[in-house]
């Protein structure tokens, strides 16, 4: 299924120049196109719109320990709600949670890299509101945290 993720703001990369009023076009766990609504709503009729308030990107790396919870499924969504789609791999410290994290699609990364929005790319996207609180995550093209 086609998905349409648009926000005011749209960032290729967290430095890159804003597209203003774009989206991403994300089909399975790839990302088909990234660009104006209005091109890709041409381009992509059908697709579902899910329109998210704030700064849309790239999903974040988390580089720290991951924070405390009471299990490795609930430590992991944690950093989901953080808007991060991958961890660095020295923060993994047991393999329970490294499991979990496989389970859930969050990548395991041997260092911190920025992460980019590309055409063909893993569909790992976050949204920001204007204080910096994560609105919603997308990982692997699942949506996997929203904020109520």
């Amino acid at each position: 299924m086609l998905t349409l993720h648009t926000a005011p703001e749209v960032r290729s990369g967290w430095d890159a120049e804003p597209v203003r009023d774009g989206a991403v076009v994300v089909e399975g766990d790839r990302i088909a196109a990234v660009g104006p609504l209005a091109q890709l709503e041409a381009r992509f009729p059908g697709a579902r719109v899910r329109r998210w308030p704030g700064v849309l990107g790239p999903g974040r790396v988390h580089d720290g320990p991951l924070p405390d919870a009471p299990s490795p499924r609930e430590r992991v969504h944690a950093v989901l709600k953080l808007g991060a789609v991958a961890i660095v791999e020295e923060y993994v410290d047991s393999p329970e949670l490294r499991a979990a994290a496989e389970r859930n699609d969050v990548l395991v990364l041997p260092g911190a890299r920025p992460r980019a929005l590309v055409e063909s790319g893993r569909a790992d996207v976050a949204v920001f509101d204007e204080t910096g609180a994560c609105v919603a995550t997308v990982c692997a093209g699942r949506l996997v945290h929203r904020r109520r």
